[in-house]
């Protein structure tokens, strides 16, 4: 683990906590919305109409207006560990404006933020099999991690959590040995042989955090759930949205997400000559900070790396679940960490 006195926050595992989406669910938190979305509006000049729940799911709410002048507005919150993606739009609406759904009020302090309809998805606008289309969206990802470069220190203010390289296999010895001593009974807990095989990885974790680390670049903007259906074509160019996973960690380990949607999709191997596409258009965009040829070698090893992102994301949800949800999601960020010695999508 990292010198120092302090222990890192990856210590412990995130706090456990009531599911918020019985919350989300009452009477009583309808109101509340249906108040602080209709005092924004009406600051902006116009009145709401209506207010409906278009999504209701154990990470998050979300809910879609319509004012008087026919104008859509979507309100979210997410679940406590997740809820700091209303203060990361505000950051990120700030420094990045043109990449980013813009922010039309946004609660810090509970987690709200309302944003303006963008039309539809990417994703309902594209064929599933338009490689291109998955080369625009995995470079302007980059794109956006460029612009954000310096930033480190807003990001973190916003309340993202860092999982830089150097700290991969101390992250990853720390969650195990939190997991295993979870009760039995937990759906968290990691099985001992998982929890041995981990172990056994460690030398081999270190190995591909030198291989990333090596490239010199910075952590950056990790959106961490990275696919066209988080991402609106606007007549201003691509727009990124829904942040609740996001981390702060290497920048190639963003492409986890992306290559391993479409390897799945496309029913590919690890070769396939699309996936390679897609990922040299975002590599493409760092060529002129380091070799192509360079990213290329280490990308393997930035995906592996990957998954521990979708581990974390996940432990933060499953850790305030109703009994019922954890049924079906509990093991999920446990799942994820042990595939870590999976194969990457792209060889």
């Amino acid at each position: 683990m990292p010198s120092g006195t302090e222990l890192p926050w990856y210590a412990a595992l995130p706090e456990s906590g009531d599911g918020p989406s019985v919350r989300w669910t009452s009477g009583a938190f309808e109101a509340e919305l249906r108040e602080w979305v209709g005092g924004v509006l009406g600051g902006l000049g116009t009145d709401l109409v209506s207010l409906d729940a278009v999504h209701q799911r154990p990470w998050s709410t979300v809910w879609r207006g319509v004012t008087s002048d026919g104008a859509t507005y979507w309100a979210k919150q997410n679940c406590p560990h997740q809820s700091f993606e209303a203060a990361l739009l505000v950051v990120l609406d700030r420094l990045s404006p043109h990449r980013v759904v813009p922010v039309a009020a946004a609660d810090v302090e509970r987690g709200l933020h309302l944003v303006p309809d963008q039309g539809p998805v990417f994703s309902l606008t594209v064929a599933d099999d338009d490689v291109d289309a998955w080369c625009r969206v995995a470079a302007e990802a980059m794109h956006l991690q460029r612009e954000l470069v310096g930033h480190e220190a807003d990001l973190l203010g916003a309340g993202i959590t860092a999982l830089p390289p150097a700290e991969s296999a101390a992250y990853v010895e720390a969650r195990v040995a939190s997991l295993t001593a979870l009760a039995p009974d937990d759906p968290r807990r990691m099985a001992d042989d998982v929890a041995h095989r981990l172990r056994a990885l460690l030398p081999a974790v270190t190995a591909w955090a030198d291989d990333v680390g090596g490239l010199g670049l910075r952590e950056s903007l990790v959106h961490n759930d990275l696919h066209a259906s988080n991402v609106f074509a606007t007549a201003h160019g691509m727009r990124f949205f829904d942040f609740g996973d996001a981390v702060l960690a290497h920048p190639l380990s963003a492409l986890f997400v992306p290559l391993n949607v479409l390897l799945h999709r496309f029913g590919a191997t690890p070769d396939d000559r699309r996936l390679r596409r897609v990922a040299d258009a975002a590599l493409e965009v760092w060529g002129d900070v380091v070799p192509v040829a360079a990213l290329r070698s280490a990308l393997p090893s930035a995906l592996r790396l990957g998954r521990l992102g979708r581990a974390e994301s996940w432990l933060r949800v499953t850790a305030t679940l109703t009994p019922e949800e954890a049924v079906e999601h509990g093991d999920a960020g446990t799942w994820w960490l042990g595939a870590l010695g999976d194969e990457p999508p792209l060889s």
